[in-house]
């Protein structure tokens, strides 16, 4: 069964946001002057990456998809 990463165990497409800590940075975002906020699909794979979590939200729902936070 291929399932999709972007959906939910309903089908709902949806991502996950949370803040990136900065040892999980890739290289060339590392030194970043504030906090980063991560999206990533149902299987964790990161997406993006966003300056602020407002940005990170409004990102997913640009591309039909319902952002989740994770804590």
């Amino acid at each position: 069964m291929n399932r999709n990463p972007f959906t939910n165990q309903t089908g709902e497409p949806i991502v996950y946001v949370r803040e990136v800590a900065p040892g999980e940075l890739p290289d060339e975002l590392k030194g970043a002057p504030a906090k980063l906020f991560a999206l990533h699909d149902a299987e964790g794979n990161r997406l993006a990456i966003a300056p602020d979590r407002r940005q990170a939200f409004a990102l997913a729902r640009r591309n039909d998809l319902r952002p989740l936070s994770v804590h």
